[in-house]
This record gives C-alpha cells, sequence and structure tokens, in this order.
C-alpha cells in the first residue's frame, strides 16, 4: 500500500509504496516541484544541494512559458507586455510565473499499486507581464516502474492568452560520462547570445548523443515524443502527449547530473512564435509526461 506523508513545518509530501522501492519528494511551495523520485529501487531524481533551488528550479513546472523570454518583453495581440527580469545576468525572464508559487493538496488516492496526489494553484492575481487569471492542476501517479506527470491549465480571465509549458528534472547517472540520450530529430535550435534562440539548423536524424564530458545547454526539435536516456544502471524512457514536443538538456555544475526537459516551446517562443499556443477563456490545455524507468 502507498502512503503519502504531509511534512507540515517545511510543506513538502513524501510518498512511498510498502516496500519503499518508490518513493517521491515533492515541495509544495517550490512550485510543487518533485526533487526526489525513486522507481524500481533506483534514485533517478535526487536532491541537487549544495545548488540551491533559486537558480536550478529542480523539477519546476514551467508556466506561462519555458525558457527565457528576450528581455521579458513580448507583443500579443496589438499590445506590449513586460515580465520581471529574473535572470540578471542575461537580462532575461526565465522559467514563467509558478516555481515559486505554493500548491494546495486537493486529492489523493493510495492503493497497493499507484499513488495519484492531485494538486492545484490557482492563479487571482494579474500582473503587468501576464495580466490573465487561470487555474494549474496538477496530478503526480507513481507506479513501480513509472511516473505520469499531469499538468492541466485552465483560462478563468475573460481574454485568450499565450503560453508554452515545460517541465524541468534533473537525472542522476552513475556514470554521465559513459550515458547517452537518444531521440529522433532533424532540427537543433540555433542558441546565441543570452541563450536566446536565433533559428534552426538541420542535422542527421538517428540521434545518439553520447553525453561524455560535453557541456549541454541545447534544444532539439522532436520528430517522435520518445526519448531514451540510456545509463549504466538503469534506461528511462520518456513520452509525452500533444503536437509540439521539444528536447532540453542541460548538464550542471554537480557531477552525474543531468537536467532532461520536456517542453512545447522553445527560448523565446512569446516572440518568435516556435511552439507558441493560445489559450480562450474557459478552454483547458492538459498535457501529460511519463517516465518508465528499466533496470539493465
Amino acid at each position: 500500500m502507498y502512503t503519502l506523508q504531509h511534512i507540515k513545518a517545511q510543506n513538502i509530501l513524501e510518498i512511498k509504496n510498502a516496500k519503499a522501492s518508490v518513493y517521491g519528494k515533492i515541495y509544495l511551495d517550490e512550485g510543487a516541484s518533485l526533487q526526489e523520485l525513486t522507481l524500481n529501487n533506483k534514485a533517478i531524481i535526487q536532491d541537487l544541494s549544495p545548488l540551491p533551488y533559486s537558480t536550478t528550479y529542480a523539477s519546476s513546472i514551467l508556466f506561462p512559458f519555458a525558457n527565457r523570454i528576450k528581455d521579458g518583453s513580448y507583443e500579443f495581440e496589438g499590445e506590449t507586455f513586460q515580465f520581471n527580469i529574473n535572470q540578471k545576468e542575461e537580462q532575461n525572464a526565465l522559467h514563467g510565473l509558478v516555481y515559486n508559487k505554493t500548491f494546495q493538496l486537493v486529492n489523493s488516492q493510495l492503493t497497493a499499486d499507484t499513488a495519484t496526489i492531485s494538486l492545484e494553484y490557482i492563479e487571482k492575481n494579474v500582473s503587468k507581464g501576464f495580466p490573465y487569471t487561470y487555474t494549474i492542476k496538477l496530478d503526480y501517479v507513481f507506479a513501480e516502474t513509472s511516473i505520469d506527470v499531469k499538468l492541466s491549465v485552465v483560462n478563468t480571465s475573460t481574454k485568450t492568452f499565450p503560453f508554452t509549458l515545460g517541465w524541468h528534472p534533473y537525472f542522476t547517472s552513475a556514470n554521465l560520462y559513459e550515458s547517452k540520450l537518444v531521440f529522433d530529430s532533424k532540427e537543433k535550435l540555433i542558441i546565441g547570445a543570452r541563450n536566446i534562440t536565433e533559428g534552426t539548423a538541420a542535422i542527421k536524424t538517428n540521434n545518439t548523443l553520447k553525453i561524455e564530458d560535453n557541456f549541454l545547454d541545447d534544444c532539439w526539435i522532436l520528430n517522435s515524443d520518445k526519448v531514451l536516456f540510456e545509463t549504466p544502471e538503469y534506461n528511462l524512457q520518456f513520452n509525452a502527449t500533444g503536437n509540439n514536443n521539444f528536447l532540453q538538456a542541460y548538464t550542471p555544475p554537480k557531477a552525474n547530473t543531468i537536467a532532461i526537459e520536456p517542453t512545447t516551446g522553445v527560448s523565446n517562443s512569446f516572440n518568435n512564435k516556435i511552439g507558441l499556443n493560445t489559450l480562450k477563456p474557459s478552454e483547458t490545455y492538459a498535457i501529460t509526461w511519463t517516465i518508465t524507468i528499466q533496470n539493465n
């Protein structure tokens, strides 16, 4: 049987099964981010200390935009809007508005085989950069060898708004040098100064990326939602619903750690329109990201 513990002093949720072969740790005050995850006795997401959450955005939900907006400025339906600049060194807006919001636990379903943790954030206040209200519903569905991250956004305002979505988890490998990413892509984003997208470049279609000593901060347009992360100890398969699928990979200054980020848009999507979507009043957009583990 799965159990759920709410550590109220830190506003953290801990989820585990009877065998302790599955474990999750969700930080409700940090955007309901899943900062620890064990599947099938393999710790695949671990605490990034001493790196702080304020710079890693570890496992944060990215909305209303993933990645960056150049100068925090964009135009939509004839109006100009300005996000706060929260990445001072690049003078960009970074990773949206909900990574530091407090989510509420609204429901849990615990059985012998699965645990579904239902969370919600209701935004009632508009901002100068994003003058719209919305509700985010987030379900984490834990099982022995998989986790589903089910995300839905409801436009509760009276106007249509632009958006992209993303998830920013970091994964641990026993030996990142000997690990690799496998995915299907014909185009890679050209990233220029300040990590802003400048265009796309054609690449070979059979993509196996050996990580080795490479520093990664790269993004690819995917032909398939299937992405594999192969390590010496385990393999992960990523899948995503939806039509716009991009893969962002980043190696932080921490050994044997890599961010593998599924997104529906890219750096500066609000201006270059790559992956940009819109949501009308009262409409809902839903996406599910699934991770499945296989031991080697």
